[in-house]
């Protein structure tokens, strides 16, 4: 997000000036969200989204469509940082995101979101997680979540994955298209009068003019008095606020060509760094090991590189027999926003009221984004939202 001196031409007196009662920056699943509750709230708003790409450029349209529950942590790690009671809030904010979803946007078009709500496993190679695992299916069984252990002749038999010995099933988890999902939600956001739409508007200054917010993209300027940040992991380049909160993580994946369904829903491995499904349409999509180069993995640089990438094709050599012959068909990486405490923010820059966010998704941007954007419009509305979410716990 920079702009030269010479592409600048915000000094230019005949430069578009749009002007709105709330501006949100970012495209992704994030920002559409944000948009959409606000409208719910009230339609007469002038809502202007600004992307810098196209609908769903950044790590929307990169990820590998899991609507998870939960955090990037096992549960019972959640309930030893968090206590039994947070750490059952948290699971249960995103099983709401999951609902909200289901009501307002996929119930009568499951078929064309390519949606499907078959639950998702976690698996362990060594005795070590397996113990782990099944801790947490103990805390989680306790505390009213559905969930099952899963032995080694389970995972032969129900997903086809070899070198694994036990796992658990959350079997309230998901999987979508994402990019069919945000054409879903930007249907609907078209349909309001007053929903403007701007891609290929990189913001590259916000500037405060009177009581008014100034966005400058290349192309535009724009005003209003109520800015919000759906950016994740870009968020640090529009605002020093975010440079020790929100840090921009790449996560790579590889898809390949189709071939029979044999797996029965999604899969983690390797205390939930590596993730794979098979598509209703048979592909295999796979990504993490950004434990194999950490130090590379942090930052906004999106290609892809050998190591990970070698690593996910061993992984599926090793572990996925039914896919030894598929032809890799794709590869590509997307930029994440991880949160300093592993869980969403939202609230305002405690500088400047004007400008609210929300960030920090930590890899569980379907499964946390929805229902964060509607606590994005409660606080915007004066209503009291989770602690575990508000950034005022910083």
């Amino acid at each position: 997000m920079s702009v030269s001196i010479w592409q600048d031409r915000s000094n230019r007196h005949n430069l578009a000036e749009q002007c709105s009662d709330i501006i949100v920056i970012g495209g992704g699943i994030a920002g559409l969200s944000c948009a959409y509750w606000i409208l719910q709230e009230d339609s007469e708003l002038k809502v202007t989204l600004i992307e810098k790409g196209e609908v769903g450029d950044g790590a929307t349209g990169r990820n590998a469509g899991f609507i998870t529950c939960g955090s990037v942590e096992h549960f019972n790690r959640l309930v030893e940082k968090h206590g039994e009671s947070e750490a059952l809030e948290i699971w249960k904010f995103s099983e709401t995101n999951l609902e909200l979803l289901e009501e307002h946007l996929i119930t009568g078009s499951e078929k064309e979101l390519q949606f499907e709500k078959k639950g998702s496993f976690s698996l362990a190679s060594t005795e070590t997680e397996f113990q782990e695992l099944k801790k947490s299916a103990l805390l989680m069984q306790k505390l009213g979540i559905e969930v099952e252990v899963i032995e080694k002749s389970d995972i032969d038999s129900r997903l086809g994955a070899r070198g694994f010995i036990g796992g658990i099933k959350y079997l309230g988890d998901a999987s979508i298209h994402p990019m069919k999902l945000l054409d879903k939600m930007k249907e609907k956001l078209l349909s309001f009068k007053n929903f403007k739409l701007f891609e290929n508007s990189e913001v590259f200054k916000i500037n405060s003019v009177s009581q008014e917010k100034e966005v400058l993209t290349k192309g535009h300027r724009f005003k209003a008095p109520i800015v919000v940040l759906a950016t994740n992991g870009y968020s640090a380049l529009l605002h020093d606020y975010f440079k020790d909160k929100i840090y921009p993580t790449r996560g790579q994946i590889l898809a390949t060509s189709s071939v029979e369904k044999f797996m029965e829903g999604p899969c983690y491995a390797n205390f939930v760094l590596d993730y794979f499904r098979q598509l209703p349409s048979g592909e295999l999509v796979i990504g993490g090991f950004r434990q194999l180069q950490k130090d590379v993995e942090i930052g906004y640089s999106d290609e892809t590189s050998d190591v990970i990438q070698n690593a996910l094709e061993q992984f599926i050599q090793t572990h996925l027999p039914a896919l030894s012959e598929a032809d890799i068909t794709h590869r590509w990486s997307g930029i994440m926003g991880f949160s300093v405490d592993g869980q969403p923010m939202v609230g305002a820059i405690p500088s400047d009221q004007q400008i609210y966010f929300l960030g920090g998704f930590t890899a569980h941007g379907l499964g946390l984004a929805f229902h964060g954007a509607k606590c994005l419009a409660d606080i915007l509305f004066d209503r009291e939202i989770p602690s575990f979410i508000s950034a005022k716990r910083f």
